[in-house]
């Protein structure tokens, strides 16, 4: 039997979805006819498609490997204490983003649509003072000030919130009865019946909610996180369930594949709305699956960066896009070109993530809590705190500590 009980595969999903937003960021500069806050202009028709297919499941993803590092929270802990626990891991962070990390953002979009006058410092006050700003001066401009891509923040708090304050649900017969029905998919049913609650969002409620990212107005989206953020707690470390996606892998790798290139087909040719939604939820989930069953196959293993990549995440999220618009604006001076260009943004982003968070996050104390990373202390002593008991009996399996029953350390900052 193994004696490394941790679940490296779910640490590593959830640095490389992190790692994703960089390169997802970068193209949303460059892809042609999106809105972003600035846009280049080596614009690009044809990575419109590429970046169509990682939006829909992305995010979710992220939300999926939440939720199952917050099942790992959840033991043991009182629902109050972790409610707290994720405010402060959270909310702070927050806080500090909007105040701090994300104005230049702010600055940049509204100076390149001539709405304020040039001047970081005179912005600044006037950003903390909470406006007033010309109509459409930047994203979330009406609302004085701004979280642009740390939205993710507070829906990750909500769910979390809500799903601790569910407890007692959850543990009630009838919640254990879902659990139970879930991990014990099998075959075609694991690949089918987790999307159709998406499919039903998305042919009810994605109509009436587009997307706004502003906590308030996004039913659809809140719907189709908080149900992978579920999903991902009901799975946990189930190993039935955990070993059928991975014997499922290729047939639904094969699927995401076609339902992909369908929908990407249909859209082009202006198909019904309704079975474009169908296509995109199918795809979602079978992408989805796909990602977690080739991560339990290739991934689960104790990779020297692991570690590293795993404290790392929150300040290279939090950094990454203020880093991406700077980058931006400086190399727009130098022409570079629409093949150099982009990867020299990506290398900018990404030194400009690792000396930031290497040279002084992580080494300067009263920094790090503001990036949502434990005290050093607490980083170091943390290492018991997200094994499994020793026995956990369910329906359909037994965990056992070895290869894939118990949690790492890190996928409880997971959440």
């Amino acid at each position: 039997m193994p004696t490394d009980p941790r679940r490296h595969d779910i640490d590593a999903l959830r640095a490389l979805a992190f790692g994703l937003l960089i390169l997802y960021h970068v193209g949303m500069y460059y892809v042609a006819a999106w809105p972003w806050h600035l846009k280049s202009p080596h614009a690009a028709t044809w990575l419109q498609a590429p970046m169509v297919l990682v939006n829909i499941w992305r995010m979710d993803l992220v939300f999926l490997v939440s939720g199952v590092a917050v099942g790992f929270l959840l033991r043991g802990r009182r629902p109050l204490a972790l409610i707290g626990q994720r405010a402060l891991r959270l909310l702070l962070p927050l806080a500090f983003g909007m105040a701090v990390v994300v104005p230049y953002q702010a600055y940049a979009e509204a100076l390149s649509r001539d709405l304020v006058a040039p001047g970081f410092g005179a912005f600044m006050l006037r950003y903390w003072s909470m406006g007033p700003w010309p109509r459409g001066a930047f994203a979330g401009s009406d609302f004085g000030m701004t979280w642009n891509h740390l939205w993710y923040l507070p829906y990750l708090f909500v769910y979390t919130a809500a799903l601790a304050l569910l407890q007692p649900l959850a543990r009630s017969p009838a919640g254990r009865w879902l659990r139970t029905a879930f991990t014990g998919l099998r075959r075609w049913r694991l690949l089918v019946l987790p999307a159709l609650p998406l499919l039903l969002y998305a042919l009810v409620l994605a109509p009436r909610f587009p997307a706004m990212h502003d906590l308030i107005h996004d039913g659809y989206l809140h719907a189709l996180y908080f149900t992978v953020f579920v999903y991902g707690y009901w799975m946990g470390v189930d190993e039935g369930f955990w070993d059928e996606l991975v014997r499922l892998r290729r047939w639904a790798l094969a699927l995401a594949v076609g339902l992909g290139a369908a929908y990407l087909a249909l859209r082009a040719t202006g198909a019904e709305p309704w079975l474009l939604r169908t296509l995109r939820a199918f795809y979602l989930w079978t992408t989805i699956a796909a990602i977690l069953g080739l991560a339990r196959r290739h991934l689960d293993r104790p990779w020297p960066w692991l570690g590293w990549a795993n404290e790392s995440v929150y300040p290279w999220y939090m950094l990454h896009q203020t880093l991406i618009v700077a980058g931006a604006v400086l190399l727009a001076h130098w022409r570079l070109g629409p093949v150099l260009e982009p990867l020299v943004l990506v290398a900018f982003t990404v030194g400009g993530c690792w000396l930031l968070t290497a040279g002084l996050i992580r080494r300067i104390l009263w920094l790090r809590p503001l990036f949502g990373l434990k005290p050093q202390t607490q980083a170091v002593a943390a290492p018991q705190s997200w094994r499994l008991p020793k026995l956990v009996r369910s329906r359909s399996v037994c965990y056992r500590p070895g290869r894939g029953a118990s949690p790492s350390r890190s996928s409880g900052d997971a959440a």
